[in-house]
């Protein structure tokens, strides 16, 4: 990678990081496509869709009952595996379990307000996988619902021949009530409009490549979803005190996940930025996904960046809002507090990305393409309704009837003004 000058990108560059693109335009026709004949065919069209996309022929698309063998075996193995996905469920159950928001109720002078909380009835979640294994994005996307107090979660996750038993097993620690073989497009559909077997949601989350994004936002408005995310991302901004080998290491890191992932170092110091550039080289190399990762590292919205002065440096980050942002800094805290745009934030050398993917806790389901200037990642809170509540005495209701009562014929809403009145004839 050659190191740029954040100050000489050109405009075609700039763009290039911070209009950042999911590629749903690309594939949205074509979506709407799939989207209508599993709305219209339901369990039909996802058999023909899994065999023609996945080449796959698929006997049940309920699989809970595969879901609960297979952790029941893992389980009887004494595998290593499941020990891990155990603990990272853990960890975040407690940090999702902190979320919960509390009902209250104060007086307000004699009005007596408050809000309270409930859950959505039912959460359709995404994993990705079929012969793949990744079990952290099933607890990502389950686990939150279940601590929110959602009453049906259900799973959708692409067929194989055999799908991999630990995202099976991790699905069912993470507590899902149904799993079904199904993915894509066709599963975002399923999910959101039901089918024979599938289970409809009133709300669609989680990660997935193009197409599930593509389709998440075509059933948009019929369902609710959290969000449209694209490729992964990370910048990591850093000083003269941070090490290249690390900040090196975050990069290849998220640039396994997809050659068009985006990976970004900005720092103010020059040789730091040689030695980033040069790091990165080496450890490609090194890694088995290889072509993926240069092809990630070759992409437009790639780069090792140096600024003029860390003031730039945390513009840059501010306009990039990462997916991922982890800080190697001296005093890592003071760049935090001038920064809002971010996904997740990483501080300090031991606090890789890794770290959140899998086991600190937070939540790896996250905004992508600047999104983290609009809305957070995934948490309880996406699976919850808040209303409020509101009870008058006949005294607080009299020190407001003039003020309701004229806003309401200043409206023209004379029965608003007249149900008021009522109450003191």
């Amino acid at each position: 990678m050659d190191v740029r000058t954040v100050a000489d990108l050109s405009p075609a560059e700039r763009h290039a990081f911070f209009e950042r693109d999911a590629g749903v335009d690309a594939v949205r026709d074509d979506v709407s496509g799939i989207v209508d004949r599993v709305r219209t065919e339901g369990d039909v069209a996802l058999r023909e869709f899994s065999e023609e996309f996945d080449g796959v022929a698929v006997g049940n698309i309920d699989i809970t009952d595969d879901a609960e063998r297979a952790h029941a075996e893992l389980d009887d193995a004494n595998d290593p595996v499941l020990d891990a996905v155990r603990d990272a469920a853990a960890n975040v159950r407690e940090f999702h379990e902190r979320q919960r928001p509390e009902d209250w109720r104060d007086d307000f002078d004699g009005r007596e307000l408050g809000r309270r909380f409930r859950p959505i009835d039912r959460a359709g979640v995404y994993v990705p996988g079929g012969a793949a294994a990744y079990p952290s994005s099933a607890l990502m996307g389950v686990i939150p619902a279940t601590v929110a107090g959602v009453d049906h979660v259900s799973v959708a996750t692409p067929p194989a021949d055999e799908i991999n038993p630990v995202t099976l097993a991790a699905i069912h620690e993470a507590g899902a009530d149904a799993v079904y073989q199904v993915g894509g497009a066709q599963a975002i559909a399923a999910l959101a409009y039901g089918t024979e077997t599938v289970t409809n949601a009133q709300k669609v989350v989680g990660p997935g490549n193009k197409w599930v994004t593509a389709a998440k936002a075509v059933v948009q408005g019929d369902v609710e979803i959290d969000f449209l995310a694209g490729p992964s991302e990370v910048l990591v901004l850093a000083d003269g005190t941070a090490d290249p080998e690390l900040v090196a290491s975050e990069l290849v890191a998220q640039a396994e996940h997809d050659p068009n992932a985006s990976v970004v170092a900005v720092t103010d110091d020059t040789d730091l930025a040689a030695a980033v550039a040069e790091a990165v080289e080496a450890q490609a190399g090194e890694r088995e996904r290889e072509e993926t990762i240069r092809a990630a590292l070759g992409n437009d919205a790639s780069g090792v960046l140096h600024a003029r002065s860390m003031p730039e440096a945390v513009l840059f980050a501010e306009e990039y809002a990462a997916e991922h942002l982890s800080i190697m800094a001296d005093d890592d805290e003071a760049l935090l507090n001038r920064i809002t745009n971010a996904g997740s934030v990483f501080l300090g050398p031991h606090s890789p990305v890794a770290a959140g993917d899998y086991a600190t806790g937070t939540n790896h389901v996250l905004p992508t393409n600047g999104g983290a200037k609009r809305y957070g990642g995934l948490s309880v809170d996406t699976f919850l309704r808040s209303s409020t509540v509101q009870r008058l005495d006949r005294d607080a209701l009299a020190d407001l009837s003039d003020t309701i009562t004229t806003l309401a014929e200043a409206e023209g809403l004379e029965a608003h003004a007249e149900s008021v009145r009522k109450r003191f004839e």
